[in-house]
């Protein structure tokens, strides 16, 4: 059976492609539970600082759901359908949300419907000038299911989202990048190195202060103002002990490069 979820490791970044291209990287079970268990691992592994998400093949980051294989579950009832759709999706979309390592798509092409909603979960996002974007759910009867209408209308604003999570109408790299949902817009040849780039800017930093700064964006994205300052010194909090810290300020007032080591 192909591995839907390919696993490679480039130095400190770990790429992740969706590996379906003839569904156009349709994000079945398997697949969605395949990434969720690659993502444990590569949390677990000291070594890996970053992580890219890509799709297989020319024409696709990922076109959403397996819409044949969750049509199966919605027939077997409500219960079946939210468990093993709905939670399922919402699970892997949350874990990508607020794991505490980077993650940065390289949408090659297609993200519809889900492929769209992991890129408005992963914390940085470098879209191909190849790349078209669309909420296409409302075609068949069912609002977005992966956290589509929660996280799109946080990124672009409520009028904007509801635009396309209404019409399902298709839209373009530069309206994406223009609502916040992508960070950059390449040429396509250049989407790999600049996903890379983006990666290694990051990697120069403490991989403490980097998870630190995540959780508390993610975190505080849902609270009040009041609430999210208290999340900032609790972070800070966790830092001051730490020897990146020293090595950081020493490294500064020495006039020298950091070296980190994530302690």
């Amino acid at each position: 059976m192909r591995n839907t979820v390919l696993f490679e490791i480039r130095g400190k970044v770990a790429i992740l492609t969706l590996n379906r291209p003839e569904k156009l990287n349709a994000l079945d079970y398997a697949t969605n539970d395949l990434l969720l268990r690659h993502l444990d691992e590569i949390e677990r592994d000291g070594k890996i600082a970053a992580v890219i998400v890509t799709g297989a093949g020319e024409r696709a980051f990922s076109a959403g759901a397996d819409i044949h294989e969750f049509s199966e579950s919605v027939r077997k009832g409500t219960d079946v359908a939210v468990r093993d759709f709905v939670r399922r999706g919402q699970a892997m979309t949350a874990r990508v949300e607020a794991f505490p390592k980077p993650i940065i798509a390289a949408v090659n092409g297609i993200a519809f419907g889900g492929g769209c909603e992991i890129t408005e979960a992963v914390h940085l996002a470098v879209a191909s000038e190849n790349a078209i974007f669309a909420k296409p759910e409302i075609n068949i009867a069912i609002p977005p299911t992966f956290g589509g209408t929660q996280r799109l209308p946080r990124l672009a604003g409520r009028k904007r989202a509801l635009e396309y999570l209404l019409t399902g109408d298709t839209f373009s790299p530069a309206r994406a990048y223009e609502m916040g949902i992508v960070n950059s817009v390449v040429p396509h040849g250049d989407l790999q190195d600049t996903a890379f780039d983006m990666a290694n800017r990051i990697l120069r930093h403490s991989p403490l202060a980097v998870a630190g700064i995540l959780a508390a964006v993610t975190r505080g994205l849902n609270v009040t103002i009041a609430e999210g300052l208290q999340i900032e010194s609790e972070r800070f909090a966790r830092m001051a002990p730490t020897l990146d810290i020293r090595e950081g300020l020493d490294a500064w007032i020495e006039r020298r490069p950091p070296s980190y080591h994530g302690r």
